[in-house]
């Protein structure tokens, strides 16, 4: 027995240890890298898409508050001259028809902030 060492009956050879790297054909390892690159790109794109149309919905959002925000103003300004806003008798009188939507929001805040 020269450079090899005896182990439990088994005879190991000097040198690297694991697998051996199986010979791939280089074409298809770049075809797989540029696969690979493909579809990352494409992960981008769809997270770019994401996130642009949840920024868009969210600043969205802000615009209504913004515009409910300045109707509670307008509100608030005219009520401090002494007149009542139209919208505000109607919720009074408990018309509905007349305020839908918004307006309905902002007789529960002002239920409870009587």
């Amino acid at each position: 027995m020269d450079d090899s060492k005896m182990v439990g009956g088994k005879v190991k050879k000097p040198g690297k240890r694991g697998r051996k790297p199986a010979k791939i054909d280089l074409k298809a390892k770049l075809e797989r890298s540029r696969q690979s690159a493909r579809e990352c790109r494409a992960r981008k794109k769809l997270r770019y898409q994401y996130l642009e149309e949840l920024v868009s919905s969210k600043e969205r959002a802000i615009c209504a508050l913004r515009e409910e925000l300045e109707m509670y103003k307008q509100w608030c300004t005219a009520m401090d001259q002494g007149k009542i806003p139209s919208e505000i008798k109607a919720l009074l009188t408990g018309d509905e028809q007349k305020t839908q939507g918004s307006s309905t929001k902002s007789s529960k805040n002002n239920s409870n902030q009587s």
